[in-house]
């Protein structure tokens, strides 16, 4: 793993400026994992992502769909899986031809099958959240977040 960028003490207000700056690290197509506990702000990264990329035409509204087409972007959220053999089911593969990015919730466990199903040439990256003991101003936690390259293959 290699850690390409890190931001310290992040609020809500700042991860529009992320995503811009992020779109310089990312080289399309491209599996985003997004990884962090429960509440750290994975979705609401995701819904910034989706804004900045398509603009305010397209609303990004979690579903309990696990995978949802959004133009050229496809969010997933792997939560509700149970083992590691419900990936092959799901056909990624159909959902990400001719996207630019995957976004993907609680994938982690599941990413040695979601990687045999993109096809060759996509990057893959990884965004974890973590929370930030530092609270600023109005007493809101902040949240680190790094970005990382994962290997291919």
């Amino acid at each position: 793993m290699h850690v390409l960028r890190e931001w310290k003490k992040v609020l809500e207000g700042d991860l529009d400026s992320i995503v811009i700056e992020l779109q310089d690290f990312l080289h399309a197509p491209s599996l985003i994992l997004l990884s962090g506990d429960v509440g750290v702000g994975k979705t609401t990264f995701a819904k910034a992502f989706v804004k900045h990329v398509l603009g305010d035409s397209f609303t990004f509204s979690p579903t309990y769909s696990v995978i949802n087409e959004l133009g050229e972007i496809v969010h997933a959220d792997f939560y509700r899986l149970k083992d590691p053999e419900e990936v092959v089911h799901l056909e990624i593969g159909m959902y990400v031809e001719d996207k630019e990015f995957f976004l993907l919730e609680w994938g982690r466990a599941y990413l040695n099958e979601v990687l045999k199903e993109l096809p060759r040439g996509w990057s893959n990256y990884e965004i974890i959240f973590e929370v930030n003991d530092t609270k600023i101003a109005n007493e809101t936690p902040s949240r680190n977040i790094r970005l990382i390259k994962l290997p291919q293959d």
